[in-house]
């Protein structure tokens, strides 16, 4: 099945109709940002990766499953990074309703799956709790608050300990991913900032704290960054891209054809019981 195909904006109304109503319909919608990603990324980096690996999971999947992709959100919620141009962030309360409200239509159509697949960590935890807020309003519908980067075992292999604990925000794992999937958007600088794991430093948390983690903070970029890059570049390269591309593609792909082939999670037949 060509991508086309699973775009469910090139459907016609009535292709539409037929695809929701299928078994186990699922649509996946996929978020980033338009945010500052230091001097070398463009602003769409987390759109791109997430509509970029959707496209690539989505062609790898049976031709037969009923599952299709939503046009991507690249305006997000990113207060963390406006202190530095080119950042368009929507409000938390906006970015909720905006999932509330399609989801709703979604909802009402008859679609039984809904994956928001996320590629910005800062809005992890908004996603959450608006697909938590959506389940309650449309028990008929699953939702499923999904982060492109969590969950991947290869990652351990492919990344420094250092870089996958603190590197953080356009450091060595995106920056080697966009190497490999658009090099022309990368450019020459390779910074390395926002040292936050240094011992005596004062940008560096006591014992048992982090920026992220078990124990982490609202943190601010300017805070610790002045290249608005938190974690080390220097070593990105268009093979370690390729790679992270492929482990990242291969458990999307391994994840979506063991949920297409359940009838998990439950949902509620008729809404309101």
């Amino acid at each position: 099945m060509s991508i086309s195909c699973r775009r469910f904006a090139h459907l016609s109304w009535p292709e539409a109709a037929e695809a929701v109503g299928l078994e186990g319909s699922t649509l996946v919608w996929p978020f980033g940002a338009c945010e500052q990603h230091g001097p070398h990324l463009p602003l769409i980096t987390d759109a791109f990766f997430a509509e970029r690996m959707l496209v690539e999971v989505l062609e790898r999947l049976p031709a037969d499953l009923p599952i299709w992709m939503l046009p991507a959100q690249s305006l997000g919620f990113s207060p963390e990074h406006e202190a530095f141009p080119g950042t368009l962030s929507l409000s938390a309360n906006l970015m909720f309703q905006l999932v509330i409200e399609v989801g709703q239509q979604l909802a009402a159509m008859g679609v039984r799956r809904l994956l928001l697949f996320n590629a910005h960590g800062g809005q992890i935890g908004l996603l959450h709790v608006a697909a938590r807020q959506l389940r309650a309003q449309c028990p008929a519908m699953a939702v499923l608050p999904c982060f492109l980067w969590s969950g991947v075992g290869a990652l351990k292999d492919l990344l420094p300990e250092s870089e996958r604990e603190v590197g953080l925000h356009a450091g060595l794992a995106e920056t080697s991913l966009m190497l490999s999937m658009a090099p022309e958007l990368v450019g020459l600088e390779r910074p390395v900032d926002g040292d936050h794991y240094t011992p005596g430093l004062s940008t560096t948390p006591p014992m048992g704290w982090s920026l992220e983690g078990h124990a982490p903070c609202a943190w601010l970029t300017d805070d610790f960054s002045e290249s608005g890059v938190i974690g080390d570049s220097r070593e990105a390269n268009a093979a370690l891209g390729k790679a992270l591309e492929q482990a990242l593609a291969d458990h999307w792909v391994n994840l979506l054809i063991s949920l297409m082939g359940s009838q998990w999670p439950p949902v509620r037949e008729t809404e309101g019981l």
